[in-house]
């Protein structure tokens, strides 16, 4: 009976093995033909004008394959990447950077190479509900091409995403703290509204903010703190409706828009 098992058991092995053997074979036939690397170049730049991106980076790839010393297999290694971005393959497309960078830091289109690299995270940012991993990878990455190269026109590019970015990341706390304003958690909420003022209040949800912060406070029973934030939105935002419902709220409890010693808010935002 065990005799017979192990009998089995070596027959599939062997067929497995024999199978294996045989697509590796197959592989080998499939493999293309060695060709001139204009030519090489040419059909991959031929497959990007018809959309055919996947195989465009097959093509390119190709000409590293085939011409590694060559001066085009540099530049096909970077088109590789742009191919696997344009084909939404953003994990592909971040190792072929990786690679990229690692190997050419001289080059001179390395600029390009980081900044491809951001915008593979970029594409990736998350509706405001979800997790928002890539928008701090985007924000760093973006960082970065400003940092090393700021003369160049992806520095300009990144610094215009950054503001898109934070925008973003802004709204993701509000999301939040919206979410804990209406679960009556104001301690949990005004950690949300509070990261928004702190951290991005040169975005269109800063007004917003300040009035959550109001409607926490007066409900936290802290009256200071409340007038405080009033002041602050009444100083930046005096004709935001964001501003008229915070003083209304203010009105009705008996308080007005007014910094006193000691607000944490009045020691963060600027030129108050």
């Amino acid at each position: 009976m065990k005799h017979n098992f192990y009998h089995r058991l070596f027959s599939i092995l062997f067929v497995v093995c024999v199978l294996a053997a045989c697509a590796s074979d197959d592989d080998k036939d499939k493999a293309m033909p060695d060709k001139p690397v204009e030519e090489l170049y040419n059909s991959a730049l031929n497959l990007m004008d018809k959309h055919s991106y996947k195989e465009a980076a097959k093509m390119f790839e190709e000409v590293e394959r085939q011409h590694p010393y060559s001066q085009w297999a540099t530049r096909a290694e970077l088109m590789e990447a742009f191919a696997q971005y344009q084909d939404l393959d953003y994990a592909a497309a971040n190792g072929t950077l990786d690679q990229f960078i690692e190997v050419h830091p001289g080059n001179n289109e390395i600029a390009y190479a980081y900044y491809l690299k951001a915008l593979c995270s970029y594409e990736q940012i998350a509706d405001v509900r979800r997790d928002q991993g890539f928008a701090h990878d985007a924000l760093k990455q973006l960082g970065d091409v400003i940092t090393r190269f700021p003369d160049t026109v992806y520095a300009k590019d990144a610094a215009l995403k950054i503001v898109l970015v934070n925008d973003h990341l802004a709204g993701a706390e509000m999301e939040v703290g919206r979410y804990y304003l209406k679960m009556h958690l104001y301690t949990a909420a005004v950690g949300r509204f509070r990261t928004v003022v702190e951290k991005y209040q040169t975005t269109s949800h800063a007004p917003e903010a300040l009035e959550r912060l109001v409607e926490c406070y007066l409900a936290l029973g802290i009256p200071s703190e409340a007038k405080a934030t009033g002041a602050v939105l009444s100083y930046n935002f005096p004709g935001s409706p964001w501003y008229a419902d915070a003083y209304a709220l203010l009105v009705r409890n008996n308080l007005t828009p007014e910094v006193e010693e000691g607000s944490w808010i009045s020691r963060i935002w600027p030129n108050f």
